[in-house]
């Protein structure tokens, strides 16, 4: 006999990422078993082949787990004036049943993260993001009396259904007035004694819709939903489909053209509003927020980098590449952050952070590609767009167009 303690059968219990409340049903599907991390929770890279994936939701419709996205609720007489100091948009403007996008910063006015605030009801309202903010949603809760911040991240279970026919498989569920449903609306619906919530909201630039539910109807609003979908080409998809998609509608993406400012150690790895472009999310005629002082004093000198999007020549995609402002490298402007081949847009497209006065003259490319084991560099001149690569009109269209 010893004193020793029994080993475990696994050693590393209790670090293994946790299943979210649709991993029973995305895991029959994971023929590949691709899958990562996000937030502790096992995360689907892709299920079968990351471009099919990327068909589905742009030809069909696709479901993406947003179960491990951070879901926090802030509620009482306070929540909008302490969600009002702590983003820069006027949430005193968002009515009941209305969903936002937004952003929050340090005082030094570098983002913290971004993310969509929900007003639910008259005194509640529902942030989620990427990464977990419980410790700052308190922090900005500091001199605000009756507000209350809840972390309701295991408490709702939220599926993403993307692309053209996804209206036409939430009809054929049942949902009905769904068709008045405006983009960034919510709607309400009975499923199994439980409420539905349906906010018309997503991460592609296209048709789409995100579904809120109680964990105990999860796998059965799975189950309706795909048996609605059968006709309509329903098929999951994972991250790597949706990086695809979101780069085509010139949505940023966390740790790539987005470093949270509270997870950066060199000074200035962070961003600004204006310098990813989202200066039309800075409002100044509302009181005091968060960084307020350092963001005027920006605005009037303007940001030292400007996120642009990108035509580049040929079908060498950017992914990494230093951007100068003469075809022989004379002088160092910018980097790519985000870089692909568009199979809708037919384009080689990217997202680049550029020196904001470089953006008055040329921007060139240096692109290293591999070819049969061996790597070439090309110089190519980019084409700065003002517009989304990818927005049909579907996407705001209401009603949505009907499949059958």
């Amino acid at each position: 006999m010893t004193n020793e303690p029994a080993m475990s059968a696994d050693p590393f219990q209790g670090e293994r990422p946790r299943h979210t409340h649709f991993h029973e049903r995305q895991a029959a599907l994971n023929v590949r078993e691709a899958w990562s991390a996000w937030n502790g929770f096992r995360f689907a890279d892709y299920y079968y082949d990351p471009e099919y994936e990327y068909f589905c939701i742009r030809n069909f419709c696709g479901t993406y787990d947003i179960c491990p996205m951070q879901k926090y609720y802030i509620s009482g007489p306070d929540a909008a004036a302490m969600l009002d100091r702590m983003v820069t948009r006027d949430i005193k403007k968002l009515n009941v049943n209305r969903v936002t996008y937004c952003v929050w910063c340090t005082d030094e006015g570098r983002i913290v993260d971004d993310g969509t605030i929900f007003r639910i009801s008259e005194d509640t309202y529902m942030l989620t993001c990427g990464s977990p903010s419980v410790s700052w949603l308190r922090k900005s809760a500091i001199g605000f009396d009756d507000v209350t911040i809840t972390d309701m991240t295991d408490e709702i279970a939220g599926l993403s259904l993307q692309g053209p026919t996804s209206y036409s498989t939430l009809k054929a569920m049942g949902l009905e007035g769904l068709e008045t449903l405006k983009p960034f609306g919510i709607m309400r619906f009975p499923f199994n004694g439980v409420e539905l919530m349906v906010s018309r909201t997503g991460f592609t630039g296209d048709l789409g819709y995100e579904l809120w539910i109680d964990p105990s109807q999860a796998l059965a609003m799975w189950d309706a939903l795909y048996a609605a979908g059968k006709d309509f080409g329903i098929h999951p998809y994972g991250e790597t489909a949706t990086d695809m998609a979101r780069l085509e509608a010139g949505f940023i993406m966390p740790d790539m053209e987005l470093s949270e400012s509270l997870k950066t150690i060199h000074f200035e790895h962070d961003q600004s509003p204006f310098e990813l472009n989202l200066g039309w999310l800075v409002d100044f005629k509302k009181p005091h927020f968060n960084g307020r002082r350092a963001l005027l004093e920006e605005r009037e000198r303007g940001p030292k980098w400007t996120l642009v999007k990108l035509d580049i020549p040929g079908n060498k995609v950017a992914e990494g590449a230093i951007m100068y402002d003469t075809e022989d490298c004379d002088n160092e402007i910018g980097y790519v952050t985000s870089a692909m081949w568009s199979p809708s847009v037919k384009a080689n497209i990217a997202l680049a952070m550029i020196k904001t006065p470089a953006l008055k003259g040329d921007i060139w490319a240096e692109i290293y590609y591999q070819k049969e084991l061996r790597y070439y560099r090309k110089m190519a001149l980019c084409e700065v767009k003002d517009k989304p690569f990818w927005m049909p009109a579907r996407t705001r269209q209401t009603p949505p167009e009907v499949y059958s």
